[in-house]
Protein backbone atom coordinates (compact mmCIF):
# COMPACT_ATOMS: atom_id res chain seq x y z
CA UNK A 1 0.00 0.00 0.00
CA UNK A 2 2.71 2.27 0.84
CA UNK A 3 4.43 2.25 -2.62
CA UNK A 4 0.80 3.10 -4.28
CA UNK A 5 0.59 6.28 -2.16
CA UNK A 6 4.13 6.76 -3.12
CA UNK A 7 3.46 6.76 -6.46
CA UNK A 8 0.41 8.71 -6.04
CA UNK A 9 2.16 11.53 -4.82
CA UNK A 10 4.68 11.96 -7.01
CA UNK A 11 2.04 11.48 -10.05
CA UNK A 12 0.20 14.77 -8.30
CA UNK A 13 3.29 16.72 -7.55
CA UNK A 14 4.73 16.36 -11.16
CA UNK A 15 0.92 17.28 -11.97
CA UNK A 16 0.87 20.30 -9.64
CA UNK A 17 3.86 21.42 -11.97
CA UNK A 18 2.47 21.18 -15.09
CA UNK A 19 -0.38 22.77 -14.13
CA UNK A 20 1.73 26.03 -12.72
CA UNK A 21 3.02 26.17 -15.89
CA UNK A 22 0.01 25.68 -17.63
CA UNK A 23 -2.15 28.31 -15.62
CA UNK A 24 0.73 31.00 -14.39
CA UNK A 25 0.21 34.58 -15.55
CA UNK A 26 2.93 34.94 -17.92
CA UNK A 27 4.21 38.67 -16.34
CA UNK A 28 6.59 40.36 -18.10
CA UNK A 29 6.17 38.85 -20.97
CA UNK A 30 5.29 40.70 -24.39
CA UNK A 31 4.11 39.73 -28.10
CA UNK A 32 6.61 39.03 -30.76
CA UNK A 33 5.67 42.04 -32.65
CA UNK A 34 6.17 44.58 -29.43
CA UNK A 35 10.11 43.31 -29.65
CA UNK A 36 10.44 43.68 -33.08
CA UNK A 37 8.95 47.07 -32.91
CA UNK A 38 11.58 48.28 -30.90
CA UNK A 39 14.61 46.33 -32.95
CA UNK A 40 13.01 47.89 -36.40
CA UNK A 41 12.79 51.87 -34.75
CA UNK A 42 16.65 50.91 -33.60
CA UNK A 43 17.65 49.87 -37.16
CA UNK A 44 16.23 53.24 -38.62
CA UNK A 45 18.42 55.38 -35.61
CA UNK A 46 21.18 53.06 -36.68
CA UNK A 47 20.49 54.53 -40.77
CA UNK A 48 20.91 58.02 -39.34
CA UNK A 49 23.94 57.85 -37.61
CA UNK A 50 25.73 55.95 -40.82
CA UNK A 51 24.52 58.18 -43.08
CA UNK A 52 25.81 61.35 -41.15
CA UNK A 53 29.05 59.09 -40.67
CA UNK A 54 29.49 58.53 -44.48
CA UNK A 55 29.33 55.01 -44.11
CA UNK A 56 26.23 54.48 -46.98
CA UNK A 57 25.35 57.10 -49.36
CA UNK A 58 22.18 58.66 -49.29
CA UNK A 59 20.66 56.39 -51.72
CA UNK A 60 21.40 53.33 -49.89
CA UNK A 61 19.88 55.09 -46.60
CA UNK A 62 16.21 56.07 -48.21
CA UNK A 63 16.85 51.77 -49.66
CA UNK A 64 16.68 51.24 -46.33
CA UNK A 65 14.67 53.06 -45.00
CA UNK A 66 11.78 51.94 -46.84
CA UNK A 67 12.96 48.49 -46.20
CA UNK A 68 12.79 48.76 -42.36
CA UNK A 69 9.19 51.18 -42.61
CA UNK A 70 7.52 48.28 -44.47
CA UNK A 71 8.58 45.73 -41.79
CA UNK A 72 7.37 48.41 -38.84
CA UNK A 73 3.67 48.62 -40.55
CA UNK A 74 4.07 44.94 -40.74
CA UNK A 75 4.52 44.37 -37.07
CA UNK A 76 2.09 47.30 -36.13
CA UNK A 77 -0.81 45.50 -37.93
CA UNK A 78 -0.09 41.83 -36.42
CA UNK A 79 0.02 44.04 -32.87
CA UNK A 80 -3.39 45.45 -33.70
CA UNK A 81 -4.77 41.66 -34.68
CA UNK A 82 -3.52 40.66 -31.39
CA UNK A 83 -1.29 37.73 -32.25
CA UNK A 84 0.89 37.70 -29.22
CA UNK A 85 1.51 34.08 -29.74
CA UNK A 86 0.94 33.85 -26.10
CA UNK A 87 -0.20 30.28 -26.26
CA UNK A 88 -3.48 28.45 -25.88
CA UNK A 89 -6.59 29.56 -23.49
CA UNK A 90 -7.29 29.45 -20.24
CA UNK A 91 -10.16 26.85 -21.02
CA UNK A 92 -7.67 24.92 -22.97
CA UNK A 93 -5.01 24.66 -20.22
CA UNK A 94 -7.95 23.92 -17.48
CA UNK A 95 -8.83 21.31 -19.79
CA UNK A 96 -5.52 19.79 -20.33
CA UNK A 97 -4.76 19.27 -16.40
CA UNK A 98 -7.06 16.59 -15.84
CA UNK A 99 -5.63 14.77 -19.31
CA UNK A 100 -1.98 15.13 -18.09
CA UNK A 101 -2.92 13.66 -14.42
CA UNK A 102 -4.49 10.44 -15.97
CA UNK A 103 -1.95 10.20 -18.63
CA UNK A 104 0.81 10.25 -15.81
CA UNK A 105 -1.56 8.03 -13.33
CA UNK A 106 -2.96 5.79 -15.06
CA UNK A 107 0.23 5.20 -17.87
CA UNK A 108 2.29 4.77 -14.15
CA UNK A 109 0.08 2.01 -13.00
CA UNK A 110 -0.80 0.18 -16.05
CA UNK A 111 2.88 0.03 -16.43
CA UNK A 112 3.62 -1.32 -13.03
CA UNK A 113 0.72 -3.52 -13.49
CA UNK A 114 2.33 -5.53 -16.60
CA UNK A 115 5.80 -5.26 -15.44
CA UNK A 116 5.89 -5.27 -11.66
CA UNK A 117 5.00 -7.85 -9.28
CA UNK A 118 1.64 -6.55 -8.07
CA UNK A 119 0.47 -7.52 -4.63
CA UNK A 120 3.95 -8.32 -3.17
CA UNK A 121 5.39 -6.09 -0.50
CA UNK A 122 9.09 -4.01 -1.08
CA UNK A 123 11.91 -6.57 -1.22
CA UNK A 124 15.40 -4.84 -0.03
CA UNK A 125 18.32 -6.57 -0.91
CA UNK A 126 19.21 -7.65 2.51
CA UNK A 127 15.60 -9.41 2.42
CA UNK A 128 16.59 -10.98 -0.72
CA UNK A 129 20.07 -12.13 -0.03
CA UNK A 130 17.96 -13.47 3.54
CA UNK A 131 15.50 -15.07 1.41
CA UNK A 132 17.74 -17.05 -0.67
CA UNK A 133 19.37 -18.42 2.17
CA UNK A 134 16.30 -19.59 3.90
CA UNK A 135 15.71 -21.30 0.34
CA UNK A 136 19.17 -22.84 0.48
CA UNK A 137 18.76 -24.32 3.70
CA UNK A 138 15.18 -25.58 3.29
CA UNK A 139 14.96 -27.01 -0.03
CA UNK A 140 13.82 -30.74 -0.86
CA UNK A 141 16.25 -33.68 -0.13
CA UNK A 142 17.53 -35.64 -3.01
CA UNK A 143 15.06 -38.51 -1.78
CA UNK A 144 12.12 -35.93 -2.20
CA UNK A 145 12.99 -34.29 -5.56
CA UNK A 146 13.49 -37.63 -6.93
CA UNK A 147 9.71 -38.03 -5.75
CA UNK A 148 8.74 -35.17 -7.42
CA UNK A 149 10.74 -35.47 -10.17
CA UNK A 150 9.47 -36.56 -14.04
CA UNK A 151 10.72 -40.64 -13.83
CA UNK A 152 13.36 -40.60 -17.00
CA UNK A 153 11.89 -42.82 -20.16
CA UNK A 154 13.97 -45.97 -19.94
CA UNK A 155 16.64 -46.30 -22.78
CA UNK A 156 16.21 -48.89 -25.52
CA UNK A 157 19.29 -50.92 -24.40
CA UNK A 158 20.79 -53.57 -27.40
CA UNK A 159 20.17 -57.00 -26.17
CA UNK A 160 23.92 -57.94 -25.78
CA UNK A 161 24.13 -54.79 -23.63
CA UNK A 162 21.30 -55.51 -21.49
CA UNK A 163 22.74 -59.06 -20.94
CA UNK A 164 26.29 -57.89 -20.20
CA UNK A 165 24.73 -55.30 -17.58
CA UNK A 166 22.88 -58.01 -16.36
CA UNK A 167 25.87 -59.85 -15.98
CA UNK A 168 27.59 -56.73 -14.35
CA UNK A 169 25.17 -56.26 -11.54
CA UNK A 170 25.29 -59.79 -10.92
CA UNK A 171 29.22 -60.12 -10.64
CA UNK A 172 29.44 -56.44 -8.52
CA UNK A 173 26.76 -57.62 -6.04
CA UNK A 174 28.67 -60.81 -5.38
CA UNK A 175 31.77 -58.49 -5.16
CA UNK A 176 30.45 -55.40 -3.24
CA UNK A 177 34.17 -54.25 -2.64
CA UNK A 178 35.35 -54.84 -5.66
CA UNK A 179 36.26 -50.67 -6.87
CA UNK A 180 36.74 -51.38 -10.86
CA UNK A 181 33.57 -53.18 -10.68
CA UNK A 182 31.68 -50.34 -8.48
CA UNK A 183 33.06 -48.06 -11.28
CA UNK A 184 32.11 -49.72 -14.33
CA UNK A 185 28.67 -50.33 -12.62
CA UNK A 186 28.25 -46.84 -12.05
CA UNK A 187 29.57 -45.48 -15.46
CA UNK A 188 27.03 -48.09 -17.52
CA UNK A 189 23.83 -47.69 -14.82
CA UNK A 190 24.34 -43.56 -15.17
CA UNK A 191 24.21 -44.72 -19.61
CA UNK A 192 21.23 -46.79 -19.23
CA UNK A 193 19.32 -44.23 -17.67
CA UNK A 194 19.16 -45.47 -14.02
CA UNK A 195 20.53 -42.83 -12.73
CA UNK A 196 19.51 -43.80 -8.93
CA UNK A 197 21.12 -47.26 -9.23
CA UNK A 198 24.39 -45.14 -11.01
CA UNK A 199 24.81 -42.83 -7.82
CA UNK A 200 24.38 -45.95 -5.26
CA UNK A 201 26.97 -47.45 -7.26
CA UNK A 202 29.50 -44.28 -7.08
CA UNK A 203 29.05 -43.39 -3.35
CA UNK A 204 29.97 -46.89 -2.81
CA UNK A 205 33.29 -46.12 -5.19
CA UNK A 206 34.24 -43.19 -3.16
CA UNK A 207 33.44 -44.86 0.08
CA UNK A 208 35.62 -48.22 -1.35
CA UNK A 209 38.72 -45.10 -2.44
CA UNK A 210 38.50 -43.51 0.90
CA UNK A 211 41.24 -40.85 1.20
CA UNK A 212 41.91 -41.49 -2.47
CA UNK A 213 38.61 -40.14 -3.91
CA UNK A 214 39.56 -37.38 -6.33
CA UNK A 215 37.43 -34.35 -7.28
CA UNK A 216 36.24 -36.54 -10.50
CA UNK A 217 34.67 -39.54 -8.43
CA UNK A 218 32.34 -36.70 -6.40
CA UNK A 219 31.92 -34.24 -9.13
CA UNK A 220 30.51 -37.70 -11.30
CA UNK A 221 28.49 -38.42 -7.87
CA UNK A 222 26.66 -34.67 -7.89
CA UNK A 223 25.93 -35.15 -11.57
CA UNK A 224 24.19 -38.27 -11.09
CA UNK A 225 22.01 -37.62 -8.36
CA UNK A 226 21.59 -34.25 -10.36
CA UNK A 227 20.00 -36.34 -13.09
CA UNK A 228 18.33 -38.74 -10.87
CA UNK A 229 16.49 -35.31 -9.63
CA UNK A 230 15.76 -34.12 -13.07
CA UNK A 231 18.28 -31.03 -12.82
CA UNK A 232 17.73 -30.45 -9.63
CA UNK A 233 20.63 -29.83 -7.48
CA UNK A 234 19.76 -31.29 -3.88
CA UNK A 235 21.64 -30.75 -0.65
CA UNK A 236 23.17 -33.85 -0.68
CA UNK A 237 24.17 -33.20 -4.14
CA UNK A 238 25.45 -29.96 -3.06
CA UNK A 239 28.14 -31.46 -0.40
CA UNK A 240 29.09 -33.80 -3.27
CA UNK A 241 30.02 -30.73 -5.00
CA UNK A 242 31.48 -29.27 -2.31
CA UNK A 243 33.80 -31.95 -1.92
CA UNK A 244 34.87 -32.29 -5.62
CA UNK A 245 35.96 -28.29 -5.03
CA UNK A 246 37.57 -29.05 -1.64
CA UNK A 247 39.57 -30.79 -3.93
CA UNK A 248 40.09 -28.89 -7.34
CA UNK A 249 38.71 -25.86 -7.42
CA UNK A 250 39.18 -25.45 -11.00
CA UNK A 251 37.24 -28.54 -11.82
CA UNK A 252 34.26 -27.33 -15.08
CA UNK A 253 31.55 -29.76 -14.03
CA UNK A 254 31.56 -29.03 -10.60
CA UNK A 255 31.68 -25.30 -11.10
CA UNK A 256 29.08 -25.52 -13.76
CA UNK A 257 26.63 -27.90 -11.67
CA UNK A 258 27.39 -25.29 -8.27
CA UNK A 259 26.04 -22.21 -10.70
CA UNK A 260 22.88 -24.06 -10.72
CA UNK A 261 22.35 -24.74 -7.99
CA UNK A 262 23.00 -20.86 -7.11
CA UNK A 263 20.25 -20.02 -9.68
CA UNK A 264 18.05 -22.09 -8.39
CA UNK A 265 18.21 -21.05 -4.91
CA UNK A 266 18.23 -17.22 -5.83
CA UNK A 267 21.46 -16.15 -5.88
CA UNK A 268 22.04 -15.70 -10.22
CA UNK A 269 24.58 -12.62 -9.37
CA UNK A 270 26.91 -15.59 -7.73
CA UNK A 271 26.25 -18.08 -10.15
CA UNK A 272 26.97 -15.62 -13.16
CA UNK A 273 30.74 -14.83 -11.78
CA UNK A 274 31.34 -18.32 -11.37
CA UNK A 275 29.98 -19.29 -14.57
CA UNK A 276 32.35 -16.20 -16.19
CA UNK A 277 35.52 -17.43 -14.88
CA UNK A 278 34.70 -21.09 -15.66
CA UNK A 279 34.18 -20.37 -19.10
CA UNK A 280 37.25 -18.63 -19.45
CA UNK A 281 39.51 -20.74 -17.65
CA UNK A 282 37.41 -23.92 -19.53
CA UNK A 283 39.48 -25.52 -22.37
CA UNK A 284 36.79 -24.36 -25.92
CA UNK A 285 36.12 -27.88 -26.57
CA UNK A 286 35.21 -28.79 -22.92
CA UNK A 287 31.16 -30.19 -22.79
CA UNK A 288 30.00 -27.99 -20.31
CA UNK A 289 31.13 -24.77 -22.12
CA UNK A 290 28.25 -25.14 -24.38
CA UNK A 291 25.70 -25.22 -21.51
CA UNK A 292 27.00 -22.34 -19.85
CA UNK A 293 26.80 -20.19 -23.34
CA UNK A 294 23.47 -21.19 -23.89
CA UNK A 295 22.00 -19.91 -20.41
CA UNK A 296 24.89 -17.16 -20.30
CA UNK A 297 22.90 -14.24 -21.36
CA UNK A 298 19.92 -14.88 -19.69
CA UNK A 299 21.89 -15.23 -16.48
CA UNK A 300 23.69 -11.96 -16.93
CA UNK A 301 19.79 -10.09 -16.56
CA UNK A 302 18.53 -11.84 -13.66
CA UNK A 303 21.86 -11.33 -11.89
CA UNK A 304 21.33 -7.41 -13.52
CA UNK A 305 24.67 -7.32 -15.21
CA UNK A 306 23.78 -4.96 -18.10
CA UNK A 307 27.21 -4.53 -19.59
CA UNK A 308 28.74 -8.10 -19.63
CA UNK A 309 31.55 -9.19 -22.12
CA UNK A 310 29.80 -11.57 -24.76
CA UNK A 311 30.26 -14.59 -24.11
CA UNK A 312 27.86 -16.25 -25.99
CA UNK A 313 30.66 -17.37 -28.51
CA UNK A 314 34.03 -18.70 -28.61
CA UNK A 315 36.77 -16.79 -29.71
CA UNK A 316 38.55 -16.85 -32.88
CA UNK A 317 38.64 -15.55 -36.05
CA UNK A 318 35.43 -15.85 -38.79
CA UNK A 319 35.23 -17.20 -41.69
CA UNK A 320 35.13 -14.07 -43.78
CA UNK A 321 38.90 -13.35 -41.89
CA UNK A 322 39.70 -16.66 -43.00
CA UNK A 323 38.79 -15.65 -46.72
CA UNK A 324 40.19 -12.73 -46.77
CA UNK A 325 43.89 -13.83 -45.27
CA UNK A 326 43.72 -16.34 -48.17
CA UNK A 327 43.61 -13.54 -50.46
CA UNK A 328 46.21 -11.49 -49.01
CA UNK A 329 50.36 -11.30 -49.98
CA UNK A 330 52.61 -13.03 -47.63
CA UNK A 331 53.36 -9.59 -46.08
CA UNK A 332 49.85 -8.42 -45.09
CA UNK A 333 49.05 -11.97 -44.15
CA UNK A 334 51.78 -11.80 -41.47
CA UNK A 335 50.66 -8.22 -40.79
CA UNK A 336 47.48 -9.70 -39.94
CA UNK A 337 48.56 -12.10 -37.88
CA UNK A 338 50.86 -10.22 -35.71
CA UNK A 339 48.09 -7.44 -35.49
CA UNK A 340 45.48 -10.52 -34.00
CA UNK A 341 48.17 -11.96 -31.99
CA UNK A 342 48.84 -7.81 -30.37
CA UNK A 343 45.01 -8.23 -29.79
CA UNK A 344 44.73 -11.34 -27.87
CA UNK A 345 47.59 -10.84 -25.93
CA UNK A 346 45.91 -7.04 -24.83
CA UNK A 347 42.80 -9.10 -24.12
CA UNK A 348 44.32 -11.79 -21.94
CA UNK A 349 46.18 -9.64 -20.15
CA UNK A 350 43.12 -7.36 -19.01
CA UNK A 351 40.06 -10.02 -18.96
CA UNK A 352 41.79 -12.96 -18.48
CA UNK A 353 40.31 -16.11 -21.12
CA UNK A 354 40.48 -20.01 -20.98
CA UNK A 355 43.56 -22.00 -21.52
CA UNK A 356 43.36 -22.42 -24.96
CA UNK A 357 43.54 -18.99 -25.94
CA UNK A 358 46.35 -18.62 -23.49
CA UNK A 359 47.87 -21.73 -25.68
CA UNK A 360 46.95 -20.16 -29.32
CA UNK A 361 49.14 -17.19 -28.20
CA UNK A 362 52.26 -18.83 -26.80
CA UNK A 363 52.08 -21.55 -30.00
CA UNK A 364 51.38 -18.37 -32.16
CA UNK A 365 54.02 -16.54 -30.82
CA UNK A 366 56.36 -19.46 -31.15
CA UNK A 367 55.42 -19.57 -34.88
CA UNK A 368 56.50 -16.04 -35.31
CA UNK A 369 59.98 -16.32 -34.07
CA UNK A 370 59.12 -14.16 -30.63
CA UNK A 371 60.87 -16.73 -28.21
CA UNK A 372 61.20 -14.54 -25.57
CA UNK A 373 57.84 -13.11 -25.16
CA UNK A 374 56.35 -16.96 -25.71
CA UNK A 375 58.45 -17.75 -22.64
CA UNK A 376 56.78 -14.38 -21.05
CA UNK A 377 53.40 -15.74 -21.69
CA UNK A 378 53.76 -19.23 -20.99
CA UNK A 379 55.16 -17.67 -17.06
CA UNK A 380 52.06 -15.67 -16.89
CA UNK A 381 49.59 -18.13 -17.82
CA UNK A 382 51.60 -20.83 -14.98
CA UNK A 383 50.59 -18.44 -12.41
CA UNK A 384 47.13 -18.01 -13.94
CA UNK A 385 46.39 -21.70 -14.38
CA UNK A 386 48.10 -22.65 -10.99
CA UNK A 387 46.59 -25.86 -9.41
CA UNK A 388 44.49 -26.49 -12.50
CA UNK A 389 46.33 -29.62 -13.60
CA UNK A 390 44.43 -29.93 -17.23
CA UNK A 391 44.58 -26.25 -18.04
CA UNK A 392 48.55 -26.65 -17.57
CA UNK A 393 48.97 -29.76 -19.54
CA UNK A 394 47.46 -27.27 -22.38
CA UNK A 395 49.60 -24.54 -21.70
CA UNK A 396 53.01 -26.88 -21.44
CA UNK A 397 51.91 -28.48 -24.88
CA UNK A 398 51.58 -24.77 -26.47
CA UNK A 399 54.97 -24.20 -25.07
CA UNK A 400 56.52 -27.52 -26.45
CA UNK A 401 54.93 -26.72 -30.14
CA UNK A 402 56.67 -23.42 -29.52
CA UNK A 403 60.05 -24.35 -28.78
CA UNK A 404 60.56 -23.04 -25.68
CA UNK A 405 59.53 -25.86 -23.31
CA UNK A 406 61.62 -26.15 -20.60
Amino acid sequence: MTFWVLIFLVALLIAAFLSFTLLRKRRGDEPAAAYDLRVYREQLSGVDRDLARGVIGEADAERVRTEISRRILAADEQMKKGGSGAGPSRTVSIVTIPVVMLIITGGAMAMYHRIGAVGLPDMPLTARLELAEEVRANRPSQSAAEELATPPQAAQLDENYASLLKQLRETVSARPDDLQGQMLLAQHETNSGNFKDGYSAQQRVIELSGDAATAEHYADFAEMMILAAGGYVSPEAEQALAEALKRDPHHGPARYYWGQMLVQTGRPDLAYRIWVETLREAPASAPWTGAIRDQIDELAFRAGVFNAPDLSAPSGPSREDMAAAAEMSPEERQQMIQGMVDQLSDRLATEGGAPEEWARLIAALGVLGQGQRAMDIHNEALEVFAGNTEALQIIDAAALQAGIAK
